[in-house]
């Protein structure tokens, strides 16, 4: 797992994903972990494919 570091600027270290993978742990359980995830996954699936169709959609621009 690689870590993206920003320092000041706010990135996320290995800790930080650490900490917050044990909180949501904690708060939602071990038997919703899965299921989030896979929502997430087809979330991100849509998105990318709602954007591959915007893109089709776009009419050509005109020309100068």
């Amino acid at each position: 797992m690689t870590a993206v570091h920003g320092g000041a600027k706010g990135g996320f270290g290995t800790t930080e994903i650490v900490i917050i993978a044990v909180v949501a742990l904690v708060l939602f359980g071990p038997s919703k972990i899965p299921e989030f995830a896979k929502q997430c996954g087809r979330a991100v699936n849509m998105f990318k494919n709602g954007l591959k169709k915007g893109i089709a959609d776009d009419p050509p621009a005109p020309k100068a």
